[in-house]
């Protein structure tokens, strides 16, 4: 039987980002399916009295040292946003939006989401940008734009975050395999060893 491992994520973690570079070799070698699950991580913050390590000065500072050293062992890029925290509302509802919808272009729209924020240092809390960036990865910005607008895909969005909660996620990115959650995108090799191990 297939393992499935739930991926809860948010565009404006960086450690969401570098999870989600890694997500297709996790696939590939377990061959495991991958869930993606937009929340929204101020909700989960908000709902859990969690906070960002942003605001922890030398937290943040360390945590975005040991994000640089998970990047280079992965070959991937990862430049501090010069606008983080970005406000990802609108971003993580055109996401639910896409994928309630069985858009063909979600994986698109993801991969051009997390890399214009954390290798191309874009603003993606500003509209214009938004758009900018979606057209250039051949969306059709207005019409995937106007999802965030749409009152089901609102409150899709906060029941998605509500239900991350009750699973006991408090932060992102978060792995659930089966009921056992692993947080973080350091965590990964214990996903792996859960996606491997026979129940």
């Amino acid at each position: 039987m297939t393992k499935t491992v739930d991926f809860l994520f948010d565009f404006g973690s960086p450690a969401a980002y570098l999870a989600w570079t890694q997500l297709p070799r996790l696939a590939a070698d377990t061959g495991a399916t991958v869930n993606v699950q937009p929340i929204l991580l101020g909700g989960v913050f908000q709902a859990t009295g969690n906070r960002a390590p942003i605001t922890v000065p030398l937290k943040g500072s360390y945590l975005f040292k040991d994000l640089d050293r998970f990047a280079r062992s992965y070959g991937v890029p990862l430049v501090m946003n010069p606008h983080f925290p970005i406000n990802t509302i609108t971003l993580m509802r055109i996401d639910v939006g896409l994928l309630e919808a069985g858009h063909a272009q979600l994986q698109a729209y993801r991969d051009a989401v997390f890399k214009a924020i954390w290798a191309e240092q874009r603003n993606m809390g500003d509209a214009d940008t938004v758009a900018q960036v979606l057209t250039g990865a051949g969306l059709d910005a207005p019409a995937v734009m106007a999802l965030a607008a749409d009152p089901q895909v609102k409150e899709s969005l906060k029941m998605r975050t509500q239900q991350a909660v009750d699973r006991g996620a408090f932060g992102a990115p978060s792995f659930f395999v089966g009921d056992e959650m692993f947080w973080g995108q350091d965590r990964l090799d214990f996903v792996r060893a859960a996606l491997t191990t026979k129940p």
